[in-house]
């Protein structure tokens, strides 16, 4: 037997909240009302979010600094070695969407938890790797964790704020930029210190670090309906906005993945400025996530495509700043405030194309598989431009194909939906 619903009206800072709960016996329900969740409990949980999404962003991004190490240690090439990243990326692409099928009509905060197991168990086997096949094999699993985690912890995220879901999702990625910034940098040079081992032992006790904040801060929520979530796929404006989010993020890695040689070959820094170049450019991610969360929820559309009409000029700039170290270091740091501003837009854009409520797992976990799509695309049309012999410095121009092609989407999808529901995205709408 159930209680009615008893509401209570409090202050906090000046503000006024709403809580709504739900009584069984000896058992109780905290339900979301709109605007009524109170802060006390949404910082924690975003931070609980943020630090996982920090350990696989770390783990994503950081081989690249020790991939030379790795490639002699397990006694392959580095080509070879490289695997280790492309192998990551298309587990996360394709194995991301497949486990959250899997786990779609279960509790959320028991899933984020177990998927953050899996993502300790992927980097331990990485660390006690004596063979390149177990190393292959230990990316593939953190990997696997990787996609579904991101994809359930965005939708709890925008359920924590839901007036607000854009700044929420943003908060939650907040890890992914820092640990660009300062995540990756310290990664590598503690690799280089100690053994690249210790770094995955490193991110395995970030991984339980977050798995405990997980357990502890994360509201728990009823398991989602996993039916018509499949169906939403029916939908060509989801498919638009999946299209959209790999070519208009994909893009900034055609020059990102060759920045070693873009800012040493090219613009003419020493091999040692590349830790603080690296930070540099992250520092711009975190400040374009900040900006492009808070302007994505009040316009959404307007967000994503004035950031990319900027990404694109920036790349088209990139090529000539990049002959001088002082405009070259400018125009990486303005490439990462651009870019990151469109993410949680992105993001926000497949889940509202899936549905109203924005409870679609399965898209929330697409949208993950786009961003990994278009980051392997990028890097291979860039080294495609390299192999062809066009240089480091052609590798900004692909990527601002990758970006008009972006637009070309975008357009698409506004014209689609200003002929069917009218909507008012690049207006001052709310979504």
């Amino acid at each position: 037997m159930v209680t009615p619903v008893a509401r209570t009206w409090f202050r906090y800072h000046g503000q006024t909240f709403r809580v709504a709960a739900r009584y069984t016996f000896g058992e109780s329900e905290r339900m979301l009302d709109t605007g009524a969740v109170t802060r006390t409990r949404t910082a924690p949980a975003l931070a609980a979010l943020s630090v996982g999404t920090f350990a696989i962003g770390m783990t994503e991004f950081v081989i690249t600094g020790l991939l030379p190490d790795i490639a002699t240690d397990l006694r392959v090439s580095i080509p070879t070695a490289g695997l280790l990243i492309s192998g990551y990326a298309l587990s996360v692409v394709f194995g991301g969407p497949l486990v959250t099928s899997l786990l779609v009509a279960r509790s959320r905060r028991p899933v984020l938890v177990g998927l953050l197991a899996f993502f300790v168990l992927g980097n331990v086997l990485s660390a006690l790797a004596t063979a390149y096949p177990l190393m292959l094999a230990g990316r593939v699993v953190a990997a696997l964790g990787h996609g579904s985690f991101i994809g359930f912890a965005t939708v709890v995220a925008g359920d924590l704020m839901p007036d607000r879901r854009s700044r929420a999702i943003g908060a939650m990625l907040a890890g992914l930029t820092l640990s660009t910034v300062a995540g990756v940098p310290l990664g590598t040079l503690l690799g280089q210190q100690f053994g690249w081992r210790a770094t995955f032992w490193t991110m395995a006790g970030l991984g339980l670090i977050a798995a405990l904040a997980t357990a502890l801060f994360v509201p728990d929520s009823r398991p989602a309906r996993s039916t018509g979530q499949l169906g939403a796929f029916r939908n060509l404006e989801l498919w638009l906005a999946l299209a959209l989010t790999a070519c208009a993020f994909g893009a900034v890695y055609a020059p990102f993945t060759y920045v070693a040689p873009l800012m040493t070959d090219v613009a003419g820094f020493p091999v040692g400025a590349l830790p603080w170049l690296l930070a540099l450019f992250g520092t711009g991610l975190v400040l374009g996530n900040v900006i492009g969360a808070r302007a994505a929820d009040r316009w959404l559309m307007g967000t994503v495509v004035g950031a990319s009409v900027a990404m694109l000029a920036v790349l088209l700039i990139f090529p000539v700043a990049a002959r001088s170290p002082v405009p070259a270091a400018i125009t990486l740091f303005v490439l990462g405030v651009v870019a990151y501003a469109t993410v949680p837009g992105l993001t926000n854009r497949v889940l509202v194309a899936a549905g109203p409520d924005g409870q679609n797992l399965l898209a929330s976990s697409a949208a993950v598989s786009a961003f990994n799509l278009g980051n392997a695309a990028g890097a291979y049309f860039g080294g495609r431009a390299i192999a062809a012999g066009w240089g480091y410095a052609s590798t900004p121009l692909v990527g601002a194909g990758m970006e008009a092609l972006a637009l070309v989407l975008a357009a698409v999808l506004l014209a689609r939906r200003s002929r069917s529901t009218l909507d008012r995205d690049l207006l001052d709408d709310r979504v």
